[in-house]
C-alpha cells in the first residue's frame, strides 16, 4: 500500500558559521490513505545516548507549538507557515555553537510514519588573532614570529606572508602551519619589515600583522657603564641634599638654644655685700672732697653705727642719713684697706 514519503533526502550533513543562518529540510508527500490528523515534530537527539530525545519545535491540529526547547527559542520557525502544503523544513537563526548536534524531523499521519535525521555542525570563524615576536631582533639571532587566534573552531590552518618588500619569506625561515609558528634563523638586517599571519578554518579567516626591525648588538657593557654611573650621581645628589638639610636643621636648633640660655658674660644681681661696698665708696668718695673744715662731724661719729654686711633695708624705704653724722664704714670686715681720716683738735690743728 502506498503511504506517507518524505522526499527531501539530498543532504544530511551541515557546515554552518557561527551567527549564520540554517534551514534543515524536510518535505513529504501524503498517500490517499493517510486519513488521521496531520503531526509533524523536530526532536533534538544528544550526543551523549543516556539522555532521552527532546522535541524542540511541533505542528499538531493545525497549530505550532515552540516552547518546549529554551535554547532555541525565538530563534526558530517553519520555513512554510502552513506544515500541510507538504514542507515541514525547519529555518534556525542567530546560530550558535551549542547548537550543534543531531536534528530529526518526523512527520505522522496515521497510519504513515516517515523521519529523517540530519547532522548540524555548527563552526566558530577564527577572531581576535593576536601576532608577536619572541626572541631578540638582533643580527645573527634566531627570532619567532607567533600567530594565535583567541576564537575559532578546530582545525585551524596559520599562513604566514611577508607584506613589505619582497613577499616571499626569508630562505631560512621555518613555518608551523598547526601552532602559527614562523622560525626565522640568522636574522640579517634584510629581514626587517611586515609580515602578515592568516588563520583559517571551513567558515572564515582572520589576520593581524607585526613589525620586525632587526638592528645590530646592543653594547651591553656601554649601557652597564652608564647605568652605573647615573647610580653614583643620583646618590651624590641625594647625599648633597640630606647633608644640607641636616646641616640647616642644626643651625636653626642652635640659635634657638642661644636664644633661650643665660649668657655668662652678664654680671649676676648685686648682693646685700655689693650694696654695702657701694654705699662706702660713695661715702669715702665724699670725705675725699671734704675739707678739714668739714670734717668735725665725721670725727664724732662712733664706728658702731657703720652699717655692715647684716644691714637691712625695707623695700619700700629709702635711707635718709644726716650730713653730719655719716658713720664710717667698718672697712675692716669689708676687706677693703682702712683710710686715715683727719680730725681738728680744740686749737684749730689738725691731728
Amino acid at each position: 500500500a502506498r503511504s506517507l514519503t518524505i522526499t527531501s533526502v539530498d543532504q544530511s550533513m551541515f557546515e554552518k558559521a557561527q551567527g549564520e543562518k540554517v534551514t534543515l529540510p524536510c518535505t513529504f508527500e501524503l498517500s490517499e490513505e493517510d486519513e488521521g490528523p496531520l503531526d509533524i515534530e523536530w526532536v533534538l537527539i544528544p550526543a551523549d545516548n543516556q539522555k532521552r530525545e527532546q522535541i524542540i519545535i511541533m505542528y499538531a491540529v493545525d497549530r505550532v507549538y515552540n516552547h518546549y526547547y529554551a535554547g532555541l527559542t525565538g530563534r526558530m520557525q517553519f520555513t512554510n507557515l502552513d506544515p500541510r502544503s507538504g514542507d515541514g523544513s525547519l529555518d534556525i537563526l542567530n546560530l550558535k555553537a551549542s547548537d550543534t548536534g543531531t536534528y530529526q524531523c518526523k512527520v505522522k499521519k496515521a497510519p504513515g510514519v516517515q523521519s529523517k535525521k540530519i547532522q548540524l555542525t555548527v563552526l566558530v570563524k577564527p577572531a581576535r588573532t593576536k601576532c608577536s615576536i619572541e626572541g631578540s631582533q638582533e643580527i645573527g639571532k634566531d627570532v619567532t614570529l607567533k600567530c594565535v587566534s583567541q576564537e575559532g573552531s578546530p582545525l585551524l590552518s596559520y599562513d604566514w606572508r611577508r607584506v613589505s618588500g619582497t613577499q616571499n619569506l626569508p630562505a631560512t625561515s621555518v613555518l608551523n602551519k598547526n601552532t602559527g609558528e614562523l622560525l626565522l634563523k640568522n636574522a640579517s638586517r634584510e629581514y626587517s619589515g611586515t609580515y602578515s599571519c592568516v588563520a583559517t578554518n571551513r567558515v572564515g579567516t582572520d589576520e593581524c600583522s607585526v613589525e620586525l626591525n632587526v638592528t645590530p648588538p646592543v653594547n651591553t657593557a656601554g649601557i652597564i657603564t652608564g647605568a652605573i654611573i647615573g647610580t653614583l650621581l643620583g646618590l651624590s645628589v641625594l647625599c648633597s641634599i640630606i647633608f644640607c638639610f641636616c646641616k640647616k636643621h642644626r643651625e636653626k636648633k642652635y640659635e634657638k638654644e642661644v636664644h633661650h640660655d643665660i649668657r655668662e658674660d652678664v654680671p649676676p644681681p648685686k648682693s646685700r655685700s655689693s650694696t654695702a661696698r657701694s654705699y662706702i665708696g660713695s661715702n669715702r668718695s665724699s670725705l675725699g672732697s671734704m675739707s678739714p673744715s668739714n670734717m668735725e662731724g665725721y670725727t664724732k661719729t662712733p664706728y658702731s653705727q657703720v652699717p655692715s654686711e647684716d644691714f637691712e633695708r625695707a623695700p619700700t624705704q629709702t635711707p635718709a642719713f644726716a650730713p653730719s653724722k655719716v658713720a664710717a664704714p667698718n672697712l675692716s670686715r669689708m676687706g677693703a684697706v682702712p683710710v686715715m681720716i683727719p680730725a681738728q683738735s680744740k686749737d684749730g690743728s689738725i691731728v
